[in-house]
């Protein structure tokens, strides 16, 4: 999420979305997987449960209500409620044809339960824009990008190059085949691409020690002897995304191209990095128009192998899941000023750690330099900061440290007006959406059990 990554997508949300198709509704029961319909960017999901005096043959009833009103279903799920004790709930994904409104008025006078789920949701007031429950929900938005591999710009050094933008299309590619659970394909560079991540690796590299934060410094030695980080050699993002998944449980996805801020955001709530696999144009070895694999694995992957800012990364995520539009935006400039552009403040000294900067040469020590204006990080403040996307920054915000960040991070994402909670359980790698008081109950319940666990691991120490 870098340079357009962020401006484009805050107001190009839908567009480029790519669809895939099912041939008839799908019964699943007991199961909590949405498969993907035929248009996502139109197609709405409900969910409802019936009342309990209306159960048996609750369903039959309420396909009646879609047949009636001329609504094709894509699919049908029956699965145990999460909000009522010994109760069932149904969710169906409905095609965008007939009187959907009609259908949706009936399910809520008829239902106990009731909730819209879509990605289409500007036309739908009161409906909840569609978010990944499951980590392998990704693969539903992970090609919806705004743009595809060789599809550059005029002015992007490799527009004229039809090498240069036969291998982009290349990598754009192998991600855009990339399903959740695969190895990332290994990728064997040429040697005008080592050459050229050579040149970026050296420079910044010499740049480190004095302007790079201590934990980037303490994790990079780790990726040199771990993952083959080396000028005569490109690391593999799977050999990467393997080191991270030990370190944080964070891992890398390719990705074909730019997402929009809310699907990129959202991948992060999985501690999912969406990350790019090609190299800049040899031409300009130390500048990029966009994210590269010298700005994914240089600048971003260091820091997620530390804890207190791979949980930082996971408040934005889960912060984003569910919001409205503005509020996403406000995120994705947070993100740009912290994860992307951000400075700390350690031993007294300011050092980068936002991967824009420790990608950049020129702006790695620009930033820390007596020419741009340095604020505090404030997230309320900090996500209505204007901010250029193809010059250095003017304005840089100053985090303390990573846990004082992520503090102010869960304050400002309790701003965000959502009518749930939600909560990732990272034993099944999902997101569960906390709406209902039998869920709080089990909740802290589970959270009792880890204190009785704690106090006993206390007194045995004493």
């Amino acid at each position: 999420m870098y340079g357009k990554a962020v401006s484009e997508a805050a107001t190009s949300q839908d567009n480029a979305l790519h669809s895939s198709s099912t041939d008839k509704p799908t019964l699943i029961h007991g199961g909590n997987y949405i498969k993907e319909g035929k248009d996502t960017a139109k197609s709405t999901c409900l969910v409802f449960s019936p009342k309990e005096e209306d159960s048996v043959g609750a369903l039959s009833r309420y396909l009646n209500l879609f047949t009636k009103h001329g609504v094709n279903l894509l699919h049908i799920e029956s699965r145990s409620s999460v909000r009522q004790t010994n109760a069932y709930e149904f969710m169906v994904e409905c095609a965008p044809d007939g009187n959907l409104g009609a259908v949706i008025q009936s399910l809520r006078e008829q239902c106990s339960y009731f909730s819209i789920i879509t990605r289409n949701y500007k036309d739908n007031i009161g409906t909840l824009p569609w978010f990944p429950r499951r980590i392998r929900d990704l693969d539903k938005f992970a090609n919806h990008i705004l743009s595809y591999g060789s599809e550059l710009d005029s002015d992007h050094p490799g527009f004229t190059d039809l090498a240069y933008r036969e291998r982009r299309k290349y990598f754009a590619d192998l991600a855009y085949n990339y399903r959740h659970g695969q190895p990332i394909p290994r990728v064997e560079y040429t040697k005008e691409e080592i050459e050229t991540w050579g040149v970026v690796f050296r420079n910044l590299t010499e740049l480190y020690p004095k302007y790079a934060c201590k934990e980037h410094n303490h994790v990079f030695p780790l990726l040199i002897e771990n993952c083959g980080y080396r000028e005569d050699n490109i690391p593999q993002l799977e050999d990467i995304s393997n080191f991270l998944k030990d370190c944080t449980g964070f891992i890398l996805r390719p990705v074909a191209g730019l997402l929009s801020s809310r699907d990129f955001l959202a991948g992060l709530a999985f501690r999912v990095f969406h990350s790019t696999q090609y190299i800049r144009h040899s031409s300009k070895p130390l500048y990029t128009p966009e994210p590269d694999v010298c700005h994914e694995v240089l600048g971003h992957v260091p820091l997620f192998a530390d804890p207190s800012f791979a949980q930082f990364c996971q408040v934005i995520g889960l912060a984003s899941l569910g919001a409205p539009d503005e509020y996403i935006e406000k995120l994705a400039t947070c993100f740009w000023f912290t994860v992307e552009f951000g400075i700390c403040r350690q031993n007294g000294e300011l050092k980068a750690y936002g991967a824009g900067l420790l990608s950049s040469f020129g702006e790695l020590k620009y930033c820390l330099s007596d020419k741009p204006e340095l604020r505090p990080f404030e997230p309320m403040r900090t996500a209505l900061q204007k901010y250029p996307i193809t010059e250095y920054q003017p304005v840089y915000f100053v985090a303390e440290n990573f846990e004082d960040a992520k503090q102010k991070m869960i304050k400002f994402a309790e701003t965000i007006p959502r009518k749930f909670g939600v909560r990732y359980d990272p034993y099944t790698q999902s997101i569960n959406i906390i709406d209902s008081k039998n869920q709080i109950e089990d909740l802290v319940y589970n959270v009792n059990q880890e204190v009785h666990t704690l106090m006993d691991a206390l007194r045995k120490l004493q």
